[in-house]
């Protein structure tokens, strides 16, 4: 049974509203989602969960773009430096060494790269040394195997320290959602990239929740053409958001998003007219089954 969640930050990054917001008009996405000033880029943040159960286990998903990147690569992305993501776990009581699992949605940098730091001699070593790393196994082989578009996302400093580990483990890619642990189902889907994994989570209380990681980024996504450019396959990615919203809708879940940078989630909701939006919508989120909160 869960115990605590929470959202933990692990830092803020750049990127082109263009390559976000894909076929959008920019006159358009600019009124919901304004860019630096004087640039085309926008902030994003990089929004993990920490999630503790009753027998133990605190996983934690995804990890943010970590601090391995060099010069070149901070300038392109401008990453929050130093990550935030080791004092947001310690901020609510948690340190590095009593993460006991990391869940990966996908293994783009941005959601894989703080799963690991460059020590005072240059090698590469877990941030969470003592958890078992899960994946979904043909993600792992798809992003071991790059294609043209997407292999500047899978870098080799971030997977290797994890294929070297011996903490590495593979996840299927059912087609049905399929529970995990207690509390937490996976869904595979598809269009992002090949087999990404969500996290579907049964709170105590009730109360259902799911983790878009990169199928809804933002808010600013939820309607089902604002699909990103940086997708491989956004027609399957335009059905795997209707699938999900459809479920949603009528599960009455609440949506915790991955990369808004001013909103963490809220309760899907939709109009008389048919248009989404998130009700009760909140920066932070956590739940605590002692205290009901």
């Amino acid at each position: 049974m869960i115990t605590k969640l929470t959202t933990v930050l692990a830092g803020t990054l750049e990127l082109d509203g263009g390559a976000m917001f894909g076929v959008v008009p920019q006159s358009v996405w600019r009124r919901v989602y304004p860019p630096e000033e004087g640039s085309n880029r926008c902030t994003w943040a990089m929004r993990c969960l920490l999630i503790e159960t009753d027998d133990g286990r605190k996983i934690l998903v995804d990890t943010g773009i970590g601090e391995k990147g060099d010069a070149r690569f901070r300038k392109h992305f401008n990453p929050s430096i130093p990550q935030e993501l080791v004092s947001g776990l310690a901020a609510v009581m948690t340190w590095p060494e009593e993460i006991t699992d990391v869940l990966f949605t996908h293994l783009h940098f941005d959601h894989v790269g703080g799963a690991s730091y460059l020590d005072e001699t240059g090698k590469a070593q877990l941030t969470f040394p003592n958890a078992t790393h899960w994946v979904c196994g043909k993600h792992w082989s798809w992003a071991n195997k790059p294609n043209a578009r997407e292999a500047a996302s899978f870098l080799p400093a971030n997977l290797n320290p994890l294929e070297q580990s011996g903490k590495l483990r593979f996840l299927p890619d059912q087609d049905s959602d399929f529970d995990w642990v207690s509390g937490i189902r996976l869904r595979t889907v598809y269009g992002h990239t090949e087999a990404m994994q969500l996290p579907l989570i049964d709170l105590p209380d009730g109360r259902k929740l799911v983790y878009c990681a990169d199928l809804i980024p933002s808010a600013a996504h939820l309607s089902l053409p604002w699909v990103m450019a940086f997708d491989v396959r956004p027609l399957h990615t335009l059905a795997e958001k209707e699938r999900l919203i459809e479920h949603a809708l009528a599960g009455d879940w609440t949506l915790l998003l991955e990369h808004d940078a001013r909103v963490a989630g809220g309760k899907l909701i939709k109009d008389e007219r048919g248009r989404l939006s998130l009700d009760g919508t909140f920066g932070t989120f956590s739940y605590d089954h002692l205290t009901g909160h």
